[in-house]
């Protein structure tokens, strides 16, 4: 099967989760007012931050692994079309069936007939944003397929009928009360006396996991890594279910992103390093699942890998906006995002949110589909000093509010603005108009889109030139 990587397309609409239903500035004034929202997220992503400080203090390199997880994944990017090849190669000889999707349709659809081929009618899920990406569990439900989320958090924000608001922390919105009463509801066979104590609740949830994993035989993953030299995928979790799921089904069915590639073991050094203490402040994962293909008699039997573009290409065809590809998903330039700490997640639309969202998200969709998100940060750069990959978010959101299309009227301001400043003359009389408006906070129509977030600043009692002339 021939790849197709070099015809860039971006992620098609009407399917999966990239796109949201409002513009990012409507949906945080509505979210800014959640007060349990904000406390949720103050106290959860000061924690993260506290711990992944501390663990990130112990290593004296840690810039140093930084250059080089920037330096790895720029040059996988510079041969990712011949890494995958190598990839296919591989998995193939190792018993593995590999399938490439252009997009969420055909990778939906492909994942669909595999479950369907083995005559099953529920899966058990891993954690994944690649999945969550497509919107697969959207896709099984209606072909008759019911998807079972392993990762608590993903469980309970199934449950919830909910979406993701964090992409280590999906339920990081819901506080345990909450999580109880949706327990309470939606959980076969919970105990009616069961407690907001987090541990009656994680009993609660692995009573109900543990008898769901011997009873599925089809697993649907995602993979943090796959490496090129010996066909092999890596999923890195926290509580063991990833491993369940990896181990005990008949059938294995993967999704990954074609940027998760790294060429050989060597290079996972560096990212097993920095993943798990810039997302949970944690030295090392607990669990580490890695698998190359089929053993016989030993997991597994039918195993199966999805590489996804749905937009990648298109990324990677910008030669400024591709550094979005780099991203390792755990999520530190979001727990550190003065935005994201005030708005949660869903303002964003997409199944990716925060600083990485706002640049992942409109790329993949068309810059079009996603206008608002390159504004939806105060460009602080805080994002870019946490990135374990040294990804310079700051600057590609600069980047992608140049591509975004502006309303007209902001076009004839910034059009006379130019004009203005061009002409000497015409410029003073309008710093020395600007003296009257000195009371002005807003805007008036058409240009009052500038002032409806923000006040329109005094202008200073003396120009620069007026100031310069008395010297």
């Amino acid at each position: 099967m021939t790849t197709f990587l070099g015809m860039p397309a971006t992620a098609p609409r009407g399917v999966g989760n990239l796109r949201g239903d409002e513009p990012f500035p409507q949906a945080a004034r509505r979210e800014l007012g959640n007060a349990q929202l904000r406390r949720n997220l103050g106290h959860a992503t000061t924690t993260i931050r506290r711990k992944s400080g501390a663990v990130i203090s112990e290593l004296p390199d840690w810039q140093e692994l930084r250059t080089a997880g920037s330096a790895l994944k720029a040059a996988t990017m510079a041969r990712l079309p011949e890494l995958l090849e190598q990839l296919e190669a591989n998995v193939t000889a190792a018993g593995g069936v590999v399938h490439w999707a252009a997009d969420a349709n055909e990778a939906n659809r492909i994942v669909t007939d595999l479950v369907r081929a083995t005559g099953h009618q529920r899966v058990i899920k891993v954690k994944s944003m690649a999945t969550q990406e497509i919107g697969l569990n959207e896709a099984l439900e209606a072909a008759g397929i019911a998807p079972v989320e392993t990762d608590l958090a993903e469980l309970i924000v199934q449950l919830g009928h909910d979406r993701p608001s964090h992409i280590l922390v999906p339920a990081i919105h819901r506080n345990r009360s909450e999580i109880r009463e949706i327990f309470l509801r939606e959980m076969p066979g919970v105990d009616p006396g069961l407690t907001d104590e987090p541990a009656e609740l994680a009993a609660a949830a692995r009573r109900y996991l543990r008898e769901t994993f011997l009873s599925t035989k089809v697993a649907v993953s995602g993979a943090n890594f796959a490496i090129a030299e010996t066909g092999t995928l890596a999923v890195l979790e926290s509580e063991g279910n990833g491993r369940m799921c990896l181990t005990l089904p008949d059938t294995l069915i993967t999704v990954m992103g074609i940027e998760k590639l790294v060429p050989t073991w060597r290079d996972l050094e560096v990212f097993l390093q920095l993943l798990p203490r810039s997302s949970t402040g944690e030295r090392m994962n607990p669990y580490t699942s890695m698998w190359t293909g089929v053993t016989p008699g030993d997991g597994p039997q039918n195993v199966h890998l999805v590489l996804l573009d749905n937009g990648r290409t298109a990324v990677l065809a910008d030669e400024v906006g591709r550094q979005a590809l780099h991203c390792i998903r755990c999520s530190a330039c979001m727990n550190v995002c003065p935005v994201y700490e005030r708005t949660g997640g869903h303002a964003y639309g997409s199944v990716y949110p925060g600083p990485i969202g706002a640049v992942l998200s409109p790329q993949l969709t068309g810059v079009a589909d996603n206008a608002s998100l390159p504004y939806a940060s105060s460009l602080c750069g805080a994002c870019f000093d946490a990135c374990p990959v040294k990804i310079d978010i700051p600057s590609l959101l600069v980047h992608l509010r140049n591509e975004v299309p502006h309303p007209r009227s902001e076009r004839v301001a910034m059009a006379a603005a130019a004009y203005t400043m061009d002409h000497l003359a015409l410029y003073t009389r309008a710093q020395h108009a600007a003296k009257l408006s000195k009371h002005v906070k807003r805007l008036p129509p058409p240009f009052n889109g500038w002032t409806a977030s923000r006040d329109l600043p005094p202008p200073p009692p003396e120009t620069f030139r007026d100031w310069w002339a008395k010297r």
